[in-house]
C-alpha cells in the first residue's frame, strides 16, 4: 500500500511506516532514544532530520520543556463474551468510559443485558453510550488501579505483533498511575538525555494528564481527562515566558492541561476534567513549541498541531516524514515544533 497526502490532514498511511515494536528491541545495544527526530523550524521553515539524542542542541538554554508524569496502567482485561475491555478514563461524576474491543477493531453491537464479565467475579454494568464506541459504567471496585494490576495487560493494538512488560508503557517521567495508554511523546527519553538538557540550561516541569484511549481518533472530539498543574509548573512556565525562553510541551497531553490551567493569558495551578480541545480557532496561550509523534490521518491531534504550527509548514513536515520513512505510533519516530 502507498502512502500518499491528498490534503494538509488527510493521507493514507502505509503499513510498513507503523513501528510494531519498542526502538530497544531492534539489538542488544540499542535504547529507547534510538528513534528519529524531525524538526520544524516555525520562525524559518526548515525542515530538517536528526536522531532524538540531537535533542539538547536542538532546544536553548532557557527554554522549558514540560512533561506528563502520568503513568500507564495494564488497562486491557479479557471479558467472558471474548472481548476485551478498555478502562479508558473517569468522569467528573465519578463513573468510567469503557471501550469493548473485538479482535482488533471496536465492539459496536450489543451487549446481552449490558452486562461485561470479568476475571475475579466482577461484574460492570454499562449503563450508555459515550460517542460511537465507549460506555459509561461505574465499577464496584476499591481501586480500578489495583484492580488491573492484577488482571490486566497493556493496551495493544494490531499493528503490535506481541505482548510487551507494561514497562515498555511507561516513560522516564511516569510516577502517577493514570493512563490508559502511554503519553508516547516522551517515551524517548533517557536519564542521561535529561541530564544533558539539565546541564545545557534547559528546565524540565511535570504536569498529569491521564489520557484515554486513543483508538480511532478519526473525527472524533477528544472527551475529559483528568489533569493538574502544580505551582511549581505554573511559576516555571510564566517565568520562562517572562525571561524571552520558550515553553514546549512534550505531548498533546501537555498542550491540553497547559492550556486548561490559564488566567489572563498566565499559567495558574488548576486541576480536575479538562474539555479543553486546541484548534486553530482556539490555539494555544502559554505553549510555543510541541515535541509529539507522528498522528494519524483524520486525527483531532492534527488540528492541534495547526494551531502551533503553520499550516504549509506542517504539510510540507508530514511529506517529509513519509518521504523519509519516519514511524508512526507509541513506538515511532518523534517531531518538534519550535
Amino acid at each position: 500500500m502507498s502512502t500518499t497526502l491528498t490534503s494538509p490532514f488527510a493521507f493514507a498511511l502505509d503499513a510498513a511506516l507503523e513501528a510494531d515494536r519498542p526502538a530497544e528491541a531492534h539489538g542488544w545495544t540499542a535504547s529507547r532514544s534510538d528513534v528519529r527526530l524531525l524538526v520544524s523550524d516555525r520562525d524559518t521553515g526548515a525542515i530538517t532530520h536528526h536522531r532524538f539524542a540531537d535533542l539538547p542542541s536542538l532546544v536553548r538554554p532557557g527554554d522549558l520543556l514540560v512533561v506528563n508524569n502520568s503513568a500507564t496502567m495494564p488497562a486491557s482485561v479479557p471479558t467472558k463474551h471474548g472481548w476485551r475491555l478498555h478502562f479508558s478514563s473517569t468522569r467528573p461524576d465519578g463513573s468510567w468510559l469503557v471501550e469493548l474491543r473485538d479482535g482488533p477493531n471496536p465492539y459496536l453491537g450489543d451487549v446481552p443485558g449490558r452486562a461485561v464479565h470479568l476475571p475475579g467475579g466482577v461484574k460492570l454494568h454499562l449503563e450508555e453510550r459515550f460517542g460511537k464506541r465507549l460506555w459509561v459504567t461505574r465499577p464496584l471496585l476499591d481501586s480500578v488501579p489495583d484492580y488491573l494490576e492484577r488482571h490486566g495487560k497493556p493496551i495493544r493494538y494490531s499493528y503490535v505483533d506481541r505482548d510487551w512488560p507494561i514497562e515498555t508503557y511507561q516513560t522516564v517521567f511516569a510516577t502517577v498511575p493514570g493512563s490508559a495508554e502511554m503519553p508516547s511523546a516522551a517515551r524517548p527519553f533517557t536519564a542521561q538525555i535529561v541530564t544533558r538538557l539539565v546541564s545545557a540550561g534547559v528546565g524540565i516541569a511535570p504536569i498529569t494528564l491521564h489520557t484515554g484511549v486513543a483508538s480511532l481518533e478519526s473525527d472524533e472530539d477528544p472527551y475529559p481527562e483528568w489533569f493538574e498543574v502544580g505551582a511549581y509548573t505554573a511559576r516555571a512556565v510564566n517565568a520562562t515566558r517572562e525571561a524571552g525562553g520558550r515553553v514546549i510541551a512534550v505531548g498533546t497531553t501537555v498542550v491540553r492541561a497547559l492550556e486548561s490551567a490559564v488566567d489572563n493569558g498566565r499559567a495558574v495551578p488548576a486541576s480536575g476534567h479538562t474539555s479543553r480541545i486546541i484548534s486553530p480557532t482556539e490555539p494555544p496561550e502559554l505553549v510555543d513549541g510541541l515535541l509529539t509523534g507522528f498522528h494519524e490521518p483524520r486525527s483531532t491531534h492534527l488540528s492541534m498541531l495547526e494551531a502551533i504550527s503553520d499550516t504549509e509548514l506542517l504539510r510540507e513536515s508530514y511529506e517529509a516524514a513519509i518521504e523519509h520513512r519516519y514511524l508512526w505510533h507509541e513506538f515511532g519516530d518523534v517531531h518538534l515544533i519550535a
